[in-house]
């Protein structure tokens, strides 16, 4: 996959979320995280997203956080979970 932004190309590897099967997509995080551009699951009915805002430790009962699974090029495709809000 080509990933443009503001006329950089990033060529990325195409990856399919392990636990839903759909495509991941290219996000570039934002400048202060020290992340470039990272590959997101962002299919809302992933089983890894769904009840995810159960999984954050001390998250208040208001709070509508959840964990998308995400893959960073930048490290071999690491897998890592990417805060998001839940809907």
């Amino acid at each position: 996959m080509i990933f443009t932004y503001a006329g950089i190309e990033t060529v990325l590897e195409d990856h399919d979320c392990p636990h839903c099967g759909k495509p991941m997509e290219a996000w570039l995080a934002p400048p202060d995280s020290g992340w470039g551009v990272v590959l997101v699951c962002y299919n809302n009915e992933c089983p890894h997203y769904k009840g995810s805002d159960q999984d954050i430790v001390n998250k208040r009962d208001d709070c509508t956080l959840g964990c998308r699974y995400a893959l960073n090029p930048d490290n071999g495709y690491k897998p890592f979970n990417l805060v998001a809000m839940c809907f």
